[in-house]
């Protein structure tokens, strides 16, 4: 059964190609190592809520945009191998990619996708 694993982060607006140059940069090194999809999401219609929302959940500011992304894996057993050659790359090291936002602001995690039967 396929794999997901999803983020959510805070990007400035000014640094949006920036994250873009970013984002195409990393897509290739997860689809060396096997995954099916790689899909990166710049927020335009993102509701502010009155008790949750994606803003509050990256602390994002005025003049930051919610990006949502996500990973598409044959399953979770190739995005666990994976996930171990991609943070030994190089490229993958810190400080050796700038990131166009505060990576302590992202959320992140794995879902198993559910069978609906349609």
């Amino acid at each position: 059964m396929s794999y997901v694993d999803g983020f959510v982060v805070a990007v400035p607006n000014a640094n949006k190609e920036e994250y873009r140059k970013f984002a195409a940069k990393a897509a290739p090194l997860f689809k060396q190592h096997g995954a099916t999809r790689v899909v990166e999401c710049w927020g335009e219609d993102v509701p502010r809520g009155k008790q949750t929302d994606f803003f509050r959940a990256v602390e994002a500011g005025e003049d930051e945009v919610v990006v949502f992304s996500w990973i598409e894996w044959p399953s979770k057993e190739a995005r666990d191998a994976a996930w171990a050659k991609v943070t030994e790359d190089p490229a993958m090291q810190p400080g050796a990619t700038p990131m166009p936002f505060d990576g302590k602001r992202m959320i992140y995690g794995g879902f198993a996708p559910l069978d609906l039967g349609v």
